[in-house]
């Protein structure tokens, strides 16, 4: 199988604009983010999908490969099907772009659920790791996820799901981490979908696959670092660096 990474960045994020052009020690977040998807070596290549001509020229410009995405997009995984659709190519990681500390571990577990018996059958699969925090279950900024028995994916929501109507049984509570890995045939159908009820009320993308019928395989890992949402953020960033 041909696999490959891609990273959406977007230049004007809402929160912190221009984020990922802000300086984390040496280098930027987006050169961080895609030397760190390089040198896990679980790819044969590795592209930023971007509408900045910013963006784009620090990759060109330290030796990296970008893709100008033609148009604006609703997501990030509409942002990589515009450049997917032109490759030759198995298998698609959509790597965040404000994610600086990419691991080889979780991608690589991520990477691993394709390649097995069962794996056939996967079309899209996710990360997500475990919540103990009750404010930060409590938060609608933190997109919850339960799954079946076999980790298939049930529902997404920024609610708190489940939800503890009996006290006494304990529940396990997931984040929904925004790394997906697509068949490329799965990718370039989300962004020929519609925009589906459910996704628009919760402004959860992968609510679109599920509305469709297709599930996502989650994948539990217990590190990727931190996101930069807020210049609060680049501080921990900082710190952690």
């Amino acid at each position: 199988m041909k696999i490959i990474a891609m990273i959406p960045a977007r230049y004007a994020a809402t929160r912190f604009p221009a984020k990922l052009m802000q300086q984390l020690g040496n280098k930027t977040v987006i050169r961080h983010t895609y030397d760190n998807a390089k040198a896990t070596e679980l790819f044969d290549d590795v592209f930023v999908v971007t509408d900045s001509n910013i963006i784009f020229n620090e990759i060109i410009g330290n030796g990296g490969k970008a893709i100008m995405s033609k148009k604006n997009h609703e997501s990030g995984s509409d942002r990589i099907a515009e450049a997917a659709e032109q490759l030759d190519v198995d298998i698609i990681v959509n790597v965040q772009g404000d994610e600086p500390f990419v691991k080889k571990e979780p991608l690589q577990k991520l990477l691993n659920v394709f390649k097995n018996n069962e794996g056939k059958n996967v079309q899209v699969a996710s990360l997500m790791q475990e919540l103990k925090d009750e404010k930060l279950i409590a938060d609608s900024n933190y997109v919850k996820v339960v799954v079946d028995k076999n980790f298939n994916s049930l529902f997404f929501s920024r609610s708190v799901i489940p939800y503890p109507r009996d006290k006494n049984i304990k529940s396990i509570y997931y984040e929904h981490i925004g790394v997906y890995a697509f068949r490329k045939q799965a990718l370039i159908n989300f962004a020929n979908w519609e925009i589906t009820p459910l996704e628009a009320a919760e402004k959860i993308e992968c609510l679109r696959y599920l509305e469709n019928g297709i599930p996502l395989k989650m994948v539990v890992t217990n590190y990727m670092g931190v996101e930069i949402d807020t210049p609060e953020d680049l501080i921990k960033a900082e710190q952690l660096l």
